[in-house]
């Protein structure tokens, strides 16, 4: 099971998209500043998840969300579920 999740930086309040099959053990990475690419913009919030049975699911599914369809849909969501998304 593959997981797509969203993470929120709490310094800048930017999103980040990413996949994983252990979203609890990314996040504590993303955090403590393992991930290069969001080092300089921790900590981070969970904010949206998404589970599905594959990776090319998964990489199909982060993709939609990077594109401006899926941030519209992740804005729909933040009003349905009280989440912040942009």
């Amino acid at each position: 099971m593959w997981t797509v999740y969203v993470l929120q930086s709490v310094s800048d309040g930017k999103h980040y998209v990413g996949m994983s099959e252990d979203v609890n053990r990314r996040l504590r990475e993303h955090n403590s500043g393992k991930i290069r690419s969001t080092k300089s913009r921790r900590p981070f919030i969970l904010i949206y998840t998404e589970s599905v049975e594959s990776r090319a699911e998964a990489r199909a599914l982060e993709k939609y969300l990077k594109s401006a369809a899926g941030r519209r849909y992740l804005q729909k969501k933040k009003g349905s579920r009280g989440s912040p998304p942009d």
